[in-house]
C-alpha cells in the first residue's frame, strides 16, 4: 500500500477541480483515469521488449499499440474538462473502433477480436449513466453489424487467419480477463460508494446527536415523520414520542393555529416560514415537577427532493429546525417591562409637573397678589378687616403650599425606603376621634355628615400612631372632597382574627371603572383637566398605600360611579410581631361592586391620591 500511495496522490492531483470537493465524484474520476493511464503506460513500456522478442510488428500489431494512446488522451480530457460522461463515451468509441478495425482485418465477425464488442457496454456501465450506455451500445451494435456485412461480402479474404480457433481462444481469454478487470473496478467503486455513504451517514448522525437544534420532518397534514435525537433534551421525551401528532399535542393550544399555518404555507407556497410558539416540556424526573412551557422558534421549508424527483408520494414534505428561545423571550419580556416602566415613569413625571405647577401656581398667585395689596395698603386705603382677610388668604395659601411640599417629600421618603414605622401600643378610638374632630369643621362647611363607629371592646393595637393618623386623615379628607353636599362619610373599625380592619365609606360620586386600576399610580387623578373642581397633587392614596404596606397590611378599594366608595385598610393587630415573623407581606385582594380590580398595598410604593370624576 505504501508503494501505491504516491501513485494515488499523483492521480488525485489530475482530478478536475469541479470534482475535488465531492468525495464520490473524486473516486469516480480516479477510478476512470488510474487503469487507463497505468495500463497504457505499462503496455507502452513493454513494447520495446516485444519488438526484441517478436521482431518487426505487423500492421495490426502496430495499430493495437498505437491505440494505447487513446486511453491516455481520454484521461487527459477528463482531467482538463471534468466531463465524466463525455470521457467515457470517447474511451468506449475508441475501443469500439479498434475492435472493429482489428476484427475486419482478421476474419470479420468470426475474428478473435469480435468478442470484445461485448465488453464495450460493460465498460460504459461504469459511468452509471444511461445516456452513455445507450450511445456506446449503439456504437457496439453498429460495429457488429458492419463486421457481419463485411463477412458476408468475403472481405478481406486474404486476411483470414490460418488458425482461427487459436485466435478465437485468445480473444475469449483476453476479453474475459478485461471483463474481470472491469468487474473488479466496478466492485471497488461500489465499495468506495458504500463506504462514503456510511461515512456521510455517520457524519450526519454525529451532527444530529450533537446539535442543540431539533430537526423534524413533517407530512402534508403536519404530522411529524422524523425528529432528531436533540428532541429528548429539548422536549424531555424520546424522539419517537413526537412522531405522528405527538409534537402537535405538546404545543400550547393558543399557538397551534400559527404552527399549522407555517407548515401549510411552507408546503403549499414553497417559501421559508418562521414561527414562535410555546411547547410543553415534560420534566426529566417524572413525579418531581409539573410540566413547563418553553418558547420554541421554528424555521421550516419545503423538503428539497431533486435527487429523487421520481418519488411523488411525499413530494410536499416539510423540514423544520427548532431551537429553544425561552431565554431570549424572557429577556424580551424583561425589556418590555422595563420599557413600560420607563414610559410609566415618564408619564408620572409629566403628571407631576402638570399637577404641581397647577397646585403651586394658584396659591403663589394668591400670596403674591394679596401681599402686594398689603404693601400698598396706604394707597388702597385698606381697613383692618380687609387686611385680616388678605392675611388669612395668604396664610391659607401658604398652608396649602406647605401641604403640597410635605406630600411630595413624604412620597419621596416612601419611594426611597427612608420612612420607617415605629410601632407602639395605643387605642384606635382616640386616634379616630382626633382625626374626625380635626376634619369636622371642613365637613360642616361642606354640608356633610361625618361619623365614627369604633367598638368599645376594640383592643389596643401595636402600630405607628402617627402613620395611622395620617392614613385616616388622607382617607377621610378624600371622602369629604368627593362627596356632594348632603352626603355622609363614616369611619368604622372591626377585628378579623389577628387583623384590624378600618373602613372609610362615603356615598359620593364614586370612581370610574377605567380609573380604578390606576388609582394608586403616582400623581394620577381621575380628572386630569386643569379645570377640575378639587385641588390636590394626587399623592394621598400613594402615601396611604405606602404606609399601609410598611405595616404589612392591605388596601382594598371598592367603588361604583354615583354610589360611593369604600376603602378597607387591613393591618395586623401587632404589626411589629407580624413583621418580625415574616407575615407582613400583604397579599393583594379585593373587588369592586362591578367586579372592578382592587388596589392593594403590596405593589410598589409610588402610589397616588385618588381623584374621582
Amino acid at each position: 500500500m505504501g508503494l501505491l500511495e504516491p501513485i494515488r496522490d499523483y492521480i488525485d492531483t489530475l482530478v478536475h477541480p469541479s470534482a475535488r470537493d465531492d468525495a464520490f465524484a473524486r473516486a469516480r474520476h480516479r477510478a476512470f483515469m488510474a487503469p487507463r493511464l497505468l495500463g497504457s503506460l505499462g503496455l507502452l513500456a513493454v513494447f520495446p521488449i516485444y519488438l526484441v522478442m517478436r521482431g518487426p510488428p505487423s500492421a495490426i500489431e502496430m495499430l493495437i499499440f498505437a491505440w494505447l494512446i487513446a486511453p491516455i488522451l481520454s484521461a487527459h480530457f477528463l482531467s482538463r474538462t471534468g466531463h465524466y460522461e463525455s470521457a467515457h463515451v470517447l474511451s468506449s468509441i475508441a475501443l469500439t473502433s479498434l475492435i472493429a478495425v482489428v476484427a475486419a482485418q482478421t476474419g470479420g465477425i468470426a475474428s478473435f477480436a469480435a468478442i470484445w464488442l461485448v465488453v464495450v457496454p460493460l465498460e460504459a456501465a461504469l459511468s452509471a449513466s444511461r445516456r452513455v450506455v445507450a450511445i456506446v451500445s449503439t456504437a457496439a451494435l453498429a460495429a457488429c453489424g458492419l463486421l457481419i456485412v463485411l463477412t458476408a461480402a468475403h472481405w478481406p479474404a486474404a486476411m483470414v487467419p490460418a488458425d482461427p480457433s487459436a485466435l478465437a481462444a485468445l480473444g475469449i481469454v483476453s476479453a474475459t480477463l478485461y471483463a474481470a478487470g472491469l468487474a473488479l473496478g466496478a466492485g471497488s467503486l461500489a465499495r468506495d460508494g458504500i463506504w462514503m455513504l456510511h461515512a456521510e451517514e455517520r457524519r450526519y448522525q454525529l451532527l444530529a446527536r450533537n446539535m442543540t437544534d431539533v430537526i423534524t420532518r413533517h407530512g402534508r397534514n403536519g404530522a411529524t415523520l422524523f425528529a432528531s435525537p436533540a428532541a429528548e433534551s429539548l422536549f424531555g421525551v424520546k424522539p419517537s414520542e413526537l412522531w405522528g401528532h405527538g409534537l402537535f399535542d405538546r404545543i400550547h393550544v393558543l399557538d397551534r393555529p400559527a404552527y399549522l399555518t407555517a407548515l401549510a404555507e411552507a408546503s403549499a407556497l414553497g417559501q421559508d416560514q418562521s414561527v414562535e410558539f410555546r411547547i410543553r416540556r415534560d420534566p426529566t424526573n417524572p413525579g418531581r415537577g409539573a410540566p413547563q412551557f418553553a418558547w420554541i422558534e421554528m424555521r421550516c421549508r419545503l423538503l428539497d427532493r431533486t435527487a429523487d424527483h421520481h418519488d411523488d408520494t411525499n413530494a410536499r414534505e416539510v423540514v423544520a429546525v427548532m431551537r429553544d428561545v425561552t431565554e431570549r423571550k424572557t429577556q424580551e419580556q424583561a425589556l418590555e417591562v422595563a420599557r413600560a416602566e420607563s414610559e410609566r415613569a415618564n408619564a408620572a413625571k409629566g403628571r407631576f409637573l402638570a399637577t404641581v405647577s397647577h397646585e403651586l401656581r394658584t396659591p403663589l398667585n394668591v400670596i403674591i397678589g394679596f401681599s402686594e395689596m398689603l404693601l400698598n395698603e396706604a394707597r388702597l386705603r385698606l381697613d383692618s378687616e380687609r387686611r385680616r382677610e388678605y392675611a388669612s388668604l395668604i396664610n391659607d395659601s401658604g398652608a396649602h403650599l406647605l401641604a403640597v411640599v410635605n406630600g411630595i417629600l413624604e412620597m419621596s421618603r416612601l419611594d426611597n425606603g427612608e420612612l420607617e414605622v415605629r410601632p407602639e401600643p395605643f387605642a384606635l378610638a382616640g386616634v379616630v376621634e382626633s382625626c374626625c374632630e380635626l376634619l369636622a369643621h371642613k365637613a360642616s362647611d361642606a354640608g356633610l355628615d361625618l361619623s365614627a363607629r369604633i367598638p368599645s371592646y376594640l383592643p389596643n393595637i401595636v402600630a405607628d400612631k402617627r402613620a395611622i393618623k395620617q392614613i385616616l386623615i388622607n382617607l377621610v379628607s378624600n371622602a369629604l372632597k368627593f362627596t356632594d353636599r348632603g352626603g355622609r362619610v363614616s369611619v368604622s373599625a372591626a377585628t378579623d382574627g389577628s387583623t384590624l380592619v378600618i373602613t372609610v365609606e362615603d356615598n359620593g360620586i364614586g370612581i370610574g371603572e377605567g380609573d380604578l386600576p390606576r388609582l394608586c399610580d403616582p400623581f394620577f387623578q381621575a380628572r386630569g383637566a386643569y379645570d377640575r373642581r378639587h385641588d390636590g397633587t394626587g399623592l394621598g392614596l400613594s402615601i396611604v398605600k405606602g404606609l399601609v404596606g410598611l405595616h404589612g397590611g392591605e388596601l382594598d378599594i371598592r367603588s361604583r360611579v354615583g354610589e360611593g366608595t369604600r376603602v378597607d385598610v387591613r393591618i395586623p393587630m401587632d404589626c411589629e410581631q407580624a413583621r418580625s415573623s415574616g407575615l407582613g407581606a400583604a397579599v393583594e385582594r379585593g373587588a369592586a361592586w362591578t367586579s372592578l380590580p382592587s388596589v392593594t398595598a403590596r405593589e410598589e410604593m409610588n402610589l397616588p391620591e385618588r381623584k374621582r370624576a
